[in-house]
């Protein structure tokens, strides 16, 4: 490694991380004298957290890769910015309709229906610079070359659908930024095994931002929560990742936990249940299933974990799905590396 290498390499890093540390030690003492506040919903009691942590997270992460396209403008000029400012951009805007969304309350924001519409011109700037490989491949069908519909379908569909399926599996301390790092990490190895080195620099940012807010601020019992400016931050993020460097089909197969979350929360619909994902907690802090039949990931998780062990805490439940999907991360990018060495 190049000494410019280790420069690009470790200043970005240190950038998230300071403004991570600055950020959310400001936004706590801020956030809690103005109210801005949430309910712990799976503690026995009624426990509070400053609401919003996601935001300077995701900003953070944002100078972080900023610090990386200079780095890489004034040291190497041979190389284009442009797409690497798309991701940003992308990750910057998914969070800011987050932020919205958490100005304006649980359950009194942005519809679902609206939420999902809201999301698809954060993939503009992917659009705008013609992200991703147009050409795909298909079983029985071969590989077939999109030429523009890939970037007015496919990138689109991506970033929405990344964005809106990562929110879906929350509500429990540390679970949203574990989830995050888990995926981070697992795409950020798989750059690497591919030669996609950049990966790296881009992601690296953004993983210590979310690892800062963790160890602070987020792990039970949380102190704050991330919200939806973090879920649609990540979720979009890491979208980009899969799309800029042609990472597609592995980002669908390590989301199969989503997709699982999806039809379960199709299943509840079908039953007449729009389903929370929060538990039912008896006094001394164990988790009860919220309904008769499991209508999410995390309803499954609870269910599981009784079984097993008699009773359920938060912490398991975390424990329990963030294990289920590192270990889909890891068969999928085996899967991946064997199909497609």
């Amino acid at each position: 490694m190049e000494s410019n290498d280790v420069v690009e390499l470790i200043i970005p890093v240190l950038v998230s991380t300071l403004l991570s540390k600055f950020t959310l030690d400001w936004w706590h003492r801020v956030g809690f004298k103005l109210g801005f506040l949430g309910r712990d919903m799976n503690k026995p009691s009624e426990q509070y957290a400053v609401e919003g942590g996601g935001l300077w997270v995701m900003l953070s992460s944002v100078f972080g890769i900023l610090s990386y396209v200079a780095l890489e403008t004034y040291l190497d000029s041979d190389k284009s910015s442009i797409p690497l400012l798309s991701i940003a951009s992308t990750l910057l805007l998914a969070s800011l309709l987050g932020h919205v969304d958490d100005i304006l309350g649980w359950k009194k924001g942005i519809s679902p229906a609206k939420r999902v519409l809201f999301t698809i011109p954060i993939s503009l700037p992917l659009i705008a610079v013609k992200a991703g490989h147009t050409t795909i491949e298909l079983p029985l069908i071969g590989v077939i070359n999109l030429g523009i519909f890939y970037s007015l379908l496919v990138v689109p569909v991506g970033i929405v659908g990344a964005s809106n399926a990562f929110n879906m599996i929350a509500g429990y301390n540390g679970l949203e930024s574990l989830q995050g790092l888990v995926l981070l990490s697992m795409i950020s190895i798989l750059g690497v095994l591919k030669g996609y080195l950049e990966v790296v620099y881009v992601s690296l940012p953004v993983i210590v931002s979310i690892l800062v807010f963790y160890a602070l601020y987020n792990k039970y019992p949380a102190k704050m929560f991330p919200g939806n400016s973090f879920t649609y931050g990540v979720g979009a993020f890491y979208a980009s990742l899969a799309i800029y460097w042609n990472m597609e089909k592995y980002a669908v197969l390590s989301f199969t936990l989503y997709f699982l979350e999806l039809l379960l929360f199709i299943r509840g619909l079908l039953h007449g249940v729009y389903k929370e994902n929060f538990a039912k907690v008896d006094s001394i802090g164990n988790l009860l299933p919220p309904y008769e039949r499991a209508y999410s990931v995390t309803h499954l998780a609870i269910k599981t974990i009784k079984a097993i062990k008699g009773f359920c805490r938060e912490v398991d439940v975390v424990l329990f799905i963030v294990i289920i999907q590192l270990i889909i991360c890891i068969i999928s990018l085996l899967t991946i590396l064997a199909i497609y060495p």
